[in-house]
C-alpha cells in the first residue's frame, strides 16, 4: 500500500521516563505517524467518511501521550499504535515515531527517539 497520511511533529508535555524526575516534571514530546490506507475511494468520491478522520489520530495520539505514564517511549509508541489500529478499520499499517528532545544524556543531542512500524493482523 502505498497510500499515506501523515501527522507530523505533533508536540505534548508528559511524564514519560525512568529516572523520578521525569516522572515528576513534564517535558516535550514530539510524536509523528504515518497513517497506511486505501485513500483512492475517498479522493475520488471527496468524502470524509471515506478516509480516516485525522481530528480523531490526533485526539487519540494526545490522549495516550498525556493521560498515561510510560517508562519507556518504546512502550508509549506501542500504545499509540495498538490503539491506532484498534480504533482506525480502514487503517492497514502504521508508522510510529516518538522523539524526547530534551532528553539528559550527558552531552549534546538532538533528541532521543524510537521508530516503530505495525500491521493489523490478518
Amino acid at each position: 500500500m502505498s497510500d499515506r497520511i501523515l501527522l507530523d511533529r505533533m508536540t505534548f508535555t508528559a511524564r514519560h521516563g525512568v529516572h523520578d524526575h521525569e516522572k515528576r516534571i513534564a517535558q516535550r514530546f514530539e510524536v509523528d505517524v504515518e497513517l497506511h490506507a486505501d485513500l483512492q475511494p475517498a479522493g475520488l468520491e471527496d468524502d470524509l467518511e471515506r478516509t480516516l478522520d485525522y481530528g480523531m489520530v490526533y485526539e487519540t495520539v494526545r490522549t495516550i501521550v498525556e493521560s498515561t505514564t510510560f517508562n519507556l517511549i518504546e512502550a508509549l509508541a506501542e500504545a499509540i499504535s495498538h490503539e491506532l489500529l484498534a480504533g482506525f478499520p480502514g487503517l492497514d499499517e502504521v508508522v510510529v515515531r516518538v522523539r524526547k528532545p530534551d532528553v539528559q544524556l550527558g552531552g549534546p543531542l538532538a533528541f532521543a527517539g524510537v521508530e516503530i512500524r505495525r500491521r493489523r493482523s490478518p
